[in-house]
């Protein structure tokens, strides 16, 4: 009896070692998944999906600056974050660091989600006085993959895509995530919102994708 009892605390303590030694890199898999990063070229714009703190706008201010487009896009609304309308705020910002005003595009009008400003920024491509045909995306790391999903889902092949993650450490969020509370809760949240995304935009008619878009958020 006693050697059978000694036989499974063994295998339980060999299992639970080796998932402690493994639970690292798994952790780490989970969220790199979500980061999305390309090798940069030069395209026509840049564009910031719009955030809550200010290090979306300063990176691509830094990509700006360093030669990889003519002109930056901000999109959005109302932000209660910065008390002020993201687009606007984008482009006050860009300007106080040396952006020129006519390389600063702006769209401010109000959206729920991400989907909701990719349409937006849709709109901003089709009547640009120049043809955009190609942008570099910029968003927080973990963003990166509903972000891409979704442009290539409203614009289609029309217009070549980049993204340009914000560098982990020049923003709040952990590449060890499951260390700090706020990239915790950024990686749940965002599982989360892909199988929305998914079913809301893709596998979903009728009353039940109204039913969705009643959800509709970020």
């Amino acid at each position: 009896m006693l050697k059978p009892i000694l036989t499974l605390g063994v295998a339980i303590l060999l299992v639970g070692s080796i998932l402690y030694l493994i639970r690292e890199p798994i952790l780490l898999a989970i969220g790199n998944f979500l980061v999305v990063q390309d090798e940069l070229n030069s395209a026509d714009a840049i564009h910031v999906i719009s955030g809550s703190d200010n290090t979306r706008i300063d990176y691509a201010i830094v990509l700006y600056q360093q030669g990889y487009a003519n002109q930056i896009i901000f999109t959005g609304g109302w932000c209660p974050c910065t008390e002020a309308n993201s687009a606007e705020y984008g482009r006050a910002r860009a300007l106080q660091q040396g952006v020129p005003e006519q390389a600063i595009v702006i769209d401010g009008s109000e959206v729920t989600s991400t989907y909701a400003e990719i349409v937006q920024l849709s709109k901003v491509l089709s009547h640009s006085p120049l043809p955009i045909r190609s942008i570099i995306g910029v968003s927080d790391p973990f963003h990166m993959r509903r972000s891409r999903w979704t442009y290539r889902q409203v614009l289609g092949d029309q217009v070549s895509l980049q993204m340009a993650p914000v560098p982990f450490e020049a923003g709040p969020y952990q590449r060890r995530w499951w260390t700090d509370e706020g990239s915790r809760q950024y990686v749940k949240e965002e599982y989360t919102k892909i199988a929305y995304y998914y079913a809301r935009y893709r596998f979903s008619i009728g009353p039940l994708q109204e039913w969705l878009a009643t959800f509709d958020q970020e």
